[in-house]
């Protein structure tokens, strides 16, 4: 995309969330530049991540991969930790609140 254009960001975003939008909600959400790829199992994680990182791949959407992190127990994403256990909130973000 050219330098300079000022909708640039929003465009990206839009064109990535068009390519992934038939597995949206199904195993990923998709926040401006982050994705959260949620599975079952590792079987299950590896079938989700195989299929994001080709749909990108054929649209030549491309991201670092050092940017990536894999195989993670526990996440904080918007303010919640996910993990096994389920959802609950970031109390880091509740002390920042409350502080």
């Amino acid at each position: 995309m050219p330098f300079g254009l000022t909708n640039a960001p929003m465009t990206f975003i839009d064109r990535r969330n068009r390519v992934l939008r038939p597995h949206l909600n199904k195993f990923i959400v998709v926040l401006i530049d982050d994705i959260l790829v949620y599975s079952k199992d590792r079987e299950e994680q590896t079938t989700h991540l195989k299929t994001v990182l080709q749909a990108l791949r054929e649209h030549q959407l491309q991201d670092k991969l050092k940017k990536y992190e894999f195989w993670l127990d526990e996440v904080v994403f918007l303010g919640y930790v996910f993990s096994k256990e389920g959802i609950m909130v970031d109390h880091q973000m509740v002390n920042i609140i409350t502080e």
